[in-house]
């Protein structure tokens, strides 16, 4: 037989054109750009996220480099600037109590006060304002001796105006300006107090700084990138040295924890929905590939027969696919760059909105993820249809599609999870969602076949109803497709049910992580003698629960007798937990919001100690280690005996170290206390203080709103990606379902033909999609508590304890989404006139 001579470009843009007009491709192009949209405005997010946070991270640390130590840094780390001609400035931060005159109305309030000499800031720089309502200028100047800056939020607080004098300790400053922006500022426990800053010049006054004082030093150093890397690594080999301790090097992970931790889990929540709906896109895609190529068998066995060349064939097909998967990859594409405005809006005030332009990263993934979703999931179905034999035309059952050759499919597979992986920045996180779906699939075969095996010798025909005989012979005719059609749909819910899971469960898991109930106030520094009149006082103040525990500073000095270095641990956070002094405890009792994951807590056990596990983990620490600290000068040992494991975002008190006994003898100790104040008592921390002077009041309430306001803008943020998923995975459903429209029509109109009533047909369509429904939702959401529970532990490191009606829920719902996807997408096979259908089948 001659070959007609077709240029393959001209027949593929025709099939292009013909097909699309025909709808044929509306449901790969939708599947593809949900995807790629859904990729790529999270891509775009975080690349423009970290391309601002390098930008601005010199401005975040104050400088080129900082030193951070909590004693003022050696002389020699000074001199080494000034010999490579580096600017440097130091600052000291450390909280207090401002206050108020009596005259003034002698309210307190927690403070963190900064001290600047001149010279600073030397990177980023100052924003202040005369009045809280007044208009912000840049500045590069610092407050003149005599004077003092604040945050607007203390003269609101302490009811002060500008030019009323501020009380620091013995000094009394004049309010000069209002601090509007302060780019160094930095995070932790002390950022969320009011900011107090003062020139260096005036710390003498205030007698805040004596021996026991705790301060934190920052020497910053500026200059040219040369002289800077030199220091760097001079600096490194210092703080190496044996016998240097308390000093490190801060970097700009130092600079904004609270920024990078919340938008860490933000960005794995987000990049967790998107991958879904990349899963879900893959699944659509191969669904309704196989379905158009199920509808070209005969087209292609006709040009066969006119002479058109397999390879034209092949070619023309390939074209076609690739010019739509690039077509939905551009769409994909503009929408995500179009929608991660939306999570920079919704993310306001975690995130600038002057960020810097995206790079061609998210471009690229954006294009490759739509390629690759066409050519590994799309194309070797469809390729089949150039190996349809002419003789098809004559004879329709043969030339039908084959299941896609292991090598094809696992090359697809492959490059598509490398994508994925690539995606979520994340291995982890990438690897328990595409490792669990991989899983699944498994899973859903084997049992779904042994369903449809165990169904077929169940139903007795005998005596079970028609259309329930009917609907098992359907299914049990054809096992392989069955198990395909329930497998299919079963990832489709599986995605769905995750998804339902993310956004109620697991968000209300992370949400609950702080309790609405938690303690508002943090008092340290209460004297032993003052411990019965501290407790009286709370009791007085209709205060009834609240946290008392000793707090005694201790430096980790030893383990089982060998001292400890810095140099001895490779993670810089294991290396600063040696260099710091522990905040240490005594209780007989077990903290009741503490656990025991090892060991036994047994009280008045001499010489026993309780270690936090994530401390114990970063330390590699096990039972039975001797730890020894150093107390005040005093060396103190003991045997860990338990691991417990805490809630660091419960905001209770917690230790890393407790030793097991009532008393202590000997050891300097002082007490904190954890208690909840009503919002509406303005009077009771004025009345504290007063009472006892000495003790430092901390007011969490704005940590704690904001730490809920936070929480708030991701939630909102995921729920608007959900969206994305969500109809990710109706698509799937749908296409997993209108997969089978072809058959189906064929096998109604055998039954029409020979006497089968309209709702015999009817019903018989509706139990066979409920059970397929009901199965896959059951399989499903038994697989998705495995998974959530796996991506709630170890990726996102929070405790979730699901539902167990989560099976029986995904069950109806599994059956009412497969009746109504059913009834959408089939609602033609009982219309269609048996003459057409069986004519079509050349029967």
């Amino acid at each position: 037989m001659q070959t007609v001579p077709v240029s393959f470009w001209s027949l593929g843009w025709r099939s292009l054109w013909r097909d699309w007009r025909a709808g044929e491709l509306r449901l790969l192009l939708l599947a593809v750009t949900l995807a790629v949209a859904a990729l790529t405005a999270v891509a775009f997010f975080a690349d423009r996220l970290q391309g601002g946070l390098q930008r601005d991270a010199r401005a975040l640390i104050g400088g080129d480099a900082v030193i951070q130590s909590d004693q003022p840094a050696p002389p020699a780390f000074a001199e080494r600037a000034k010999a490579l001609g580096l600017q440097s400035v130091q600052t000291l931060s450390f909280p207090t109590m401002g206050r108020a005159r009596d005259e003034d109305g002698g309210a307190a309030r927690l403070v963190a006060l900064k001290v600047v000499a001149p010279g600073y800031p030397l990177r980023g720089g100052l924003r202040v304002a005369d009045g809280p309502d007044t208009p912000e200028a840049a500045t590069r100047d610092i407050p003149a001796p005599g004077t003092v800056w604040v945050d607007a939020a203390l003269l609101s607080a302490l009811d002060l105006k500008i030019g009323q004098p501020l009380l620091l300790g013995d000094a009394s400053l004049t309010l000069a300006k209002v601090i509007v922006v302060e780019s160094d500022r930095g995070a932790g426990f002390m950022s969320f107090a009011p900011r107090v800053m003062i020139n260096a010049a005036d710390l003498p006054a205030t007698a805040l700084v004596q021996p026991a004082s705790r301060i934190g030093y920052r020497l910053a150093l500026a200059g040219t990138e040369p002289a800077v890397k030199q220091y760097v690594a001079w600096a490194e080999a210092e703080i190496k040295k044996p016998g240097v301790r308390g000093l490190r090097l801060e970097s700009l992970e130092g600079g904004r924890p609270e920024m990078q931790q919340t938008l860490a889990r933000a960005e794995k929540f987000l990049n967790l929905v998107a991958l879904l709906a990349a899963l879900l896109s893959a699944v659509a895609v191969a669904i309704a590939a196989r379905g158009f190529a199920q509808r070209h068998l005969d087209d292609c066995a006709m040009l066969r027969v006119l002479g058109l060349s397999q390879g034209a064939m092949a070619r023309a097909y390939a074209f076609e696919f690739i010019v739509v998967g690039l077509a939905a990859s551009v769409l994909g594409v503009m929408a995500g760059f179009a929608l991660h405005y939306v999570f920079v809006l919704l993310l306001a005030g975690l995130v600038e909105s002057a960020l810097p332009a995206a790079s061609v990263w998210p471009v690229l993934l954006g294009l490759g993820m739509g390629l690759t979703l066409m050519v590994a999931f799309g194309l070797p179905p469809v390729l089949q249809l150039a190996q349809v034999p002419p003789l098809r035309v004559i004879r329709r059952d043969v030339g039908q599609l084959k299941p896609a050759t292991l090598v094809v499919l696992g090359l697809g597979v492959a490059g598509f999870a490398v994508l994925l992986l690539a995606a979520s920045r994340d291995l982890k996180l990438g690897g328990i969602a595409v490792g669990g779906f991989a899983a699944a699939v498994a899973v859903f075969a084997l049992v779904s076949w042994g369903a449809v095996w165990v169904l077929r010798r169940s139903v007795n025909e005998a005596t079970a109803p028609r259309a329930l005989v009917l609907a098992t012979r359907q299914l049990s005719a054809r096992p392989a497709y069955a198990v395909v059609q329930i497998s299919s749909l079963a990832v489709g819910l599986l995605a769905l049910v995750l998804l339902v899971l993310l956004r109620t469960d697991l968000i209300s898991s992370w949400r609950n992580a702080t309790p609405p109930d938690a303690p508002n106030r943090f008092v340290i520094n209460i004297q032993p003698e003052q411990g019965d009149p501290f407790r009286q006082a709370l009791t007085a103040g209709g205060i009834a629960k609240f946290d008392w525990f000793p707090m005694i500073r201790g430096r980790l000095v030893s383990v089982n007798d060998k001292s400890v270095r810095p140099e001895d641990y490779a993670s810089d956070r294991a290396q600063r937990l040696v260099e710091r002094e522990f905040n240490l405890s005594n209780t007989a009792e077990k903290p009741p919001h503490n656990e025991v994951v090892q060991g036994r807590w047994t009280p008045e056990e001499a010489g026993g100690l309780s270690v936090e596990e994530g401390l114990a983990k970063e330390l590699g620490l096990k039972l039975g280690d001797r730890l020894g600290f150093d107390m005040a000068g005093m060396p103190v040992e003991g045997k860990i005996t338990s691991l417990r494991k805490v809630d660091w975002g419960s905001m209770r008190v917690n230790f890393f170290v407790i030793f097991p006994v009532a008393h202590l003898p000997d050891v300097p100790t002082t007490f904190i206390s954890a208690f909840r104040v009503p919002e509406t008592d303005k009077r009771f921390d004025n009345g504290l203080v007063r009472q006892f002077p000495n003790i430092t009041n901390v007011d969490m309430s704005q940590t704690i709103a904001q730490v809920q306001r936070v929480l708030g803008q991701v939630i909102r943020a995921v729920e608007f990606l959900f969206a994305f998923a969500l109809a990710a995975g109706l698509v799937v459903l749908l296409a997993t379902i209108t997969a089978t429209r072809g058959e189906r029509e064929r096998e109604f109109a055998v039954l029409r033909a020979v006497g089968a009533s309209s709702k015999l047909l009817r019903d018989v369509q509706r139990i066979e999609l409920l059970g397929v429904g009901v199965l896959a939702g059951v399989l499903a959401s038994v697989v998705a508590i495995g998974v959530g529970w796996a991506l709630a532990k170890y990726a996102f490191e929070f405790t979730w304890a699901p539902s167990p009606w989560v099976p029986l829920a995904g069950g109806l719902t599994g059956g009412v989404l497969a009746l109504a996807a059913g009834w959408w997408g089939l609602r033609s096979v009982l219309r269609t006139p048996v003459v057409e259908t069986l004519r079509r089948a050349a029967i």
